[in-house]
């Protein structure tokens, strides 16, 4: 359990509470739950592993000790004597504010200013002394079902306008990915550099989109505004489902803004391929489309191999990199890939030559 001085820190730290308040409408009277409060029971809910339901940030408001409830107006002075925060003052705030927050046309993705409240309150629960420790990112996204149920099959309404069917993998035996209704969870995570000492896994950023939006493309605006806030982008490591993308959903705005990228080639990108639409270069290594199947389909040792398996192992390793040196050696970089948004050849003649004689 985190404590509440500790939550208060961040909140206050991230300076979105006063910016909150000045976006709700001003009453006749005065709210007894501030935007400050709304936030701290919200962050109590969560560090609790509480359900995300907003009964249960009324009852974390309201389980606080005398004093601290006083503090933060949970319990204030009326007319008629101590009132102590209801429910549906509760919801009345958190809707109030749900509302400043939203676009006028909700399409499921957040709104400019929900976005920047949630960077900044993430990006104040980093401590001072580890901000600068590491500027490398693992960057994945994952699935997060609604609270509400799909709408009707025959049509019409649900609780949730904004969610949408969307696909995730499954531990079961069968290949097929299985539907579920709701958002994609995209999260930046802070990673230690190459040969850099380790570093506490913070997350810098995250954001929720509706299964309707690409979820690499939702998330590429999120990292690529860092730069302007003082963040400096490294290394970005993420699977192969980023590197499977258009240059301009990924790779070429993340590097415009300084990412170097470290990915996973997707599995239709992979091995011998005609050697005009199969050039790729991933991460400054040119991927020879002729490559022999037997050095494409390399993978990590099992932790029982013997010393001769490790032999042979990096012995075809070695292989496979003199064919990758070579052949960028002698081709010149002259377009771009829409896979992997960097430098790849035209067709060639001496690189190709030199890959044949190697299938």
């Amino acid at each position: 359990m985190i404590p509440l001085t500790v939550l208060e820190e961040i909140i206050d730290q991230a300076g979105v509470a006063p910016r909150i308040e000045a976006m709700l409408p001003i009453g006749v009277r005065a709210r007894q739950l501030t935007a400050r409060t709304l936030l701290a029971g919200m962050c109590l809910a969560q560090a609790d592993h509480r359900p995300a339901h907003l009964t249960r940030v009324h009852q974390a408001l309201t389980a606080l000790s005398e004093d601290d409830q006083r503090r933060l107006g949970v319990i204030a002075d009326w007319k008629h004597g101590p009132h102590q925060l209801t429910y549906r003052q509760t919801e009345y705030t958190f809707g109030l504010a749900a509302d400043a927050l939203a676009k006028d046309q909700p399409d499921g993705l957040p709104s400019g200013p929900l976005q920047r409240v949630c960077d900044d309150l993430l990006e104040a629960s980093v401590p001072a002394e580890f901000k600068d420790a590491s500027t490398s990112l693992a960057v994945d996204w994952t699935d997060l079902e609604s609270f509400s149920r799909p709408p009707p099959a025959r049509g019409g309404d649900c609780a949730d306008p904004e969610a949408s069917w969307g696909h995730r993998k499954n531990n079961l035996l069968r290949h097929q990915d299985e539907l579920f209704f709701g958002y994609y969870f995209s999260a930046g995570i802070m990673m230690p550099a190459e040969n850099g000492p380790a570093v506490p896994e913070f997350a810098r950023r995250a954001t929720v989109s509706s299964c309707r939006h690409d979820p690499v493309r939702a998330f590429t605006p999120v990292l690529t505004a860092m730069p302007a806030a003082g963040i400096p982008l490294g290394d970005v490591l993420a699977d192969s489902g980023y590197a499977h993308r258009d240059a301009d959903a990924w790779a070429l705005p993340l590097r415009a803004a300084g990412a170097q990228l470290v990915q996973d080639l997707h599995p239709h990108d992979r091995g011998p391929k005609g050697t005009h639409d199969g050039a790729i270069i991933a991460n400054g290594n040119l991927y020879c489309p002729a490559t022999p199947r037997t050095l494409t389909e390399l993978g990590p040792l099992s932790r029982d191999a013997t010393p001769e398996q490790a032999a042979a192992h990096d012995a075809k390793t070695a292989e496979l990199a003199v064919l990758r040196t070579a052949s960028s050696a002698a081709s010149p970089a002259t377009t771009t890939t829409a896979t992997t948004a960097s430098p790849a050849p035209r067709p060639w003649a001496r690189s190709a030559a030199r890959c044949a004689r190697h299938r």
